[in-house]
């Protein structure tokens, strides 16, 4: 594949730190560094700085540029070139809200302003029929308009182009001709799945971020450039659990959207099969965010219903591209605690990021902060943040957090108690999300805990929710950095290809699937891998006649399609049908709907040696006061997690603390170390 295992590297920038993890002749190496928001690829090159790394030939970089300039709305101005009759659709939306009783409930503002949305003449049919040519005169008329309006990015998307995209294919030629400067993106570039709205949506996002991402990606190549960084060794991690080549990612940047949280949830799952532990939901706590993903049987799970600032109240912004489905908050180290109008405490989404950061960072802060609390709890050692590189300042701590207890009229004590309970509220919110409300038991489920602030929450989390262990893997504060390491290279396609599966003709779906491999094959070889390196998986969305919406990523076999196969793939449907809906319509046709096509290229995976084995009493590092919520202000053991050897065992209640992150271990708590390093919090749960 694109380099050994003994010259990798990963950096994963957060809204607060920078972490790289280096692979370099077996050995792990870590970094962290605070980032530099506005010009996150200095944040990058100061970690590779503090690494000491030369003349490495793979990178994997997960970067948080894309999804923050969708929500800080820093993007391009776009405008949308879409049919005669469709301007509106963006504010048309699906016509529903996702709380129907809400009187108040605003409507997502659409990132294309009116004035910005353009119609040209042209129409296609759900078949991919011209019943309208394309007025190619009248489209050049438009893009003069478009010029005159200032606009910095194009999007193009027409009806029923993911049908046939020749219309939209050549709208987009004559826009690059007239104005070869400005970033276009054309929704059959993206995706060719049906849905009018969504692809809108996700056609005008890409465009909104691709002057942006590009902007970015290219100061960052030259820096690694200087940095002896080859080109075919720069890869970005994208949102469908893979990473691409630099080149490639900017042609579709919405793609990275999720770029650095999905890292981790590829750590969990590497993770999960390494020691046996198939299902999972994973806790990724940083400065700004709480995220969650749910991991199946070793295997992540993929959405192509992503929506950017959905809540259960707010509708967001639909994203039609495979997608690891990670759902989050904004509770994370840095939130800030605050009142509301009515007088109530809550904690976030306002974070106080990396500038000035927490209270306690003797940056300037002021406002209190989920990382203050913990430190007045006494969960935090003051003089061993990331391994003592910063002493955090307790007064400032305890000044942020007095107005809330003179507001309470409490201690300052209680007051950071009160907002550590209520940044928890808020993460077992989210855990409820990914998994109860998707019809999952917390108690069949494993938490693993990454981030800097995962492991000091998680085991809080697990007692109120019930699950049966929490894991914390080797360096969480670098987890999802140590996870993009082990994630292959990836492209993805979907064809909405309606079909009646009892009676299509397989040599039809040949064609489709054929087609899509010819497709990803030159994608791949633009990134210089060869057919032979490559793995195909099939899959397939799939309904009862009749029925709306479809089972997603039905298995579907390898290799040419026959008869026989038919009847493994109406079964391999009936029986997910049945364990999503808990029936199955016998008698009834059922239809494909799309066809979806993954390839992979196999990159090795980071090694996990074994540690040798050892017990507490050498990593003891002594004794502190910490508040454990219900159960009351404990003296806890406080441990140094590299010196616990495997099989190692730590009753609570206690801290392990390491550089970079502090596991908490309740009184009703043990913590145990496998044999390759995970601490393994084991807790009693009642059936």
């Amino acid at each position: 594949m694109a380099a050994g295992p003994a010259t990798r590297l990963a950096v994963d920038i957060g809204g607060t730190f920078t972490d790289l993890v280096s692979l370099r002749e077996g050995r792990i190496g870590l970094e962290k560094t605070l980032s530099t928001p506005g010009r996150f690829e200095d944040g990058v090159m100061t970690a590779l700085g503090a690494a000491n790394l030369s003349g490495f030939g793979f990178l994997a970089h997960g970067t948080t540029v894309i999804i923050n300039a969708l929500t800080e709305r820093t993007g391009a101005s776009t405008a949308l070139i879409t049919t005669r009759g469709c301007r509106d659709v963006l504010e048309i939306g699906r016509a529903n809200r996702p709380d129907l009783y809400n009187m108040r409930y605003a409507k997502p503002v659409p990132f294309v302003p009116r004035r910005l949305r353009f119609e040209v003449t042209e129409r296609m049919n759900y078949k991919g029929q011209v019943l309208t040519p394309l007025d190619e005169d009248e489209l050049r008329r438009v893009v003069d308009e478009v010029r005159a309006a200032d606009a910095e990015a194009v999007a193009v998307c027409f009806l029923h182009s993911y049908a046939n995209p020749a219309h939209e294919r050549r709208a987009a030629e004559i826009v690059r001709e007239s104005w070869p400067e400005v970033p276009v993106s054309a929704s059959y570039e993206l995706t060719a799945e049906w849905r009018e709205f969504q692809r809108t949506s996700t056609t005008v996002l890409d465009a909104y971020v691709k002057p942006v991402a590009r902007s970015y990606l290219s100061r960052l190549a030259g820096r690694l450039s200087e940095a002896g960084v080859p080109e075919r060794g720069r890869y970005a991690m994208q949102s469908n659990g893979g990473v691409s080549g630099f080149s490639v990612a900017s042609r579709a940047p919405l793609n990275l959207v999720e770029s650095g949280p999905v890292g981790g949830v590829i750590g969990a799952a590497e993770l999960g099969r390494r020691i046996g532990e198939g299902n999972i939901v994973t806790l990724d706590i940083g400065g700004t965010t709480a995220k969650s993903s749910l991991v199946e049987n070793a295997a992540l799970t993929i959405t192509s219903d992503y929506h950017v600032e959905r809540t259960d109240r707010y509708a967001g912004y639909p994203i039609k591209l495979p997608i690891v489905d990670i759902v989050e908050i904004g509770a994370g180290g840095g939130s800030i605690a605050w009142f509301d109008e009515g007088g109530a405490l809550k904690v976030g989404p306002r974070s106080a990021g990396a500038e000035p950061g927490p209270a306690c960072y003797g940056q300037g802060g002021a406002e209190p902060t989920v990382t203050d609390a913990n430190l007045v709890a006494g969960r935090l050692d003051a003089d061993y943040f990331l391994g003592g590189r910063l002493t955090l300042d307790v007064d400032a701590a305890r000044r942020a957090l007095r107005p809330i207890a003179e507001r309470l009229n409490v201690s300052v004590a209680d007051a950071a108690l009160g907002v550590i309970r209520i940044a928890n509220g808020n993460m077992a919110q989210l855990l409820r999300r990914i998994s109860v409300r998707r019809g999952r038991d917390l108690r069949d489920f494993a938490i693993v805990a990454f981030g800097g602030g995962g492991a000091m929450h998680a085991t809080a989390l697990a007692r109120e929710l019930g699950a049966r262990r929490v894991i914390v893997p080797v360096a969480p504060g670098h987890f999802s950095a140590w996870g993009m390491l082990a994630a292959d290279l990836r492209h993805d396609l979907v064809q909405t290809h309606l079909a009646n599966a009892d009676t299509v003709d397989m040599a039809e779906l040949n064609r489709v699937w054929g087609s899509m491999a010819d497709q990803l094959t030159a994608t791949f070889a633009d990134e210089g891998i060869a057919a032979s390196e490559l793995t195909f998986v099939r899959a397939a969305d799939m309904r009862y006649a009749g029925q709306e919406h479809t089972v997603n990523n039905v298995r579907i076999p390898g290799g040419a399609l026959t008869e026989d196969d038919r009847r493994a793939i109406l079964d391999e449907f009936a029986e997910e049908h049945e364990r999503l809906y808990a029936f199955r319509l016998e008698g009834t046709p059922a239809e494909i709907v799309n066809c979806r096509l993954t390839a992979y290229g196999a990159v090795e995976k980071p090694p996990v040696p074994p540690i040798e084995a050892g017990g507490p009493e050498a990593a003891r590092k002594g004794r502190r006061e910490v508040d454990f919520d219900e159960l009351g202000r404990r003296e806890a053991s406080v441990y140094e997690r590299e010196r616990l050897g495997a099989g190692a065992t730590v009753p609570g209640p206690a801290v392990v603390e390491e550089p970079a992150a502090t596991t908490l271990v309740f009184p009703d708590q043990t913590a145990v170390v496998d044999d390759v390093g995970n601490l393994i919090v084991e807790m009693e749960v009642a059936r």
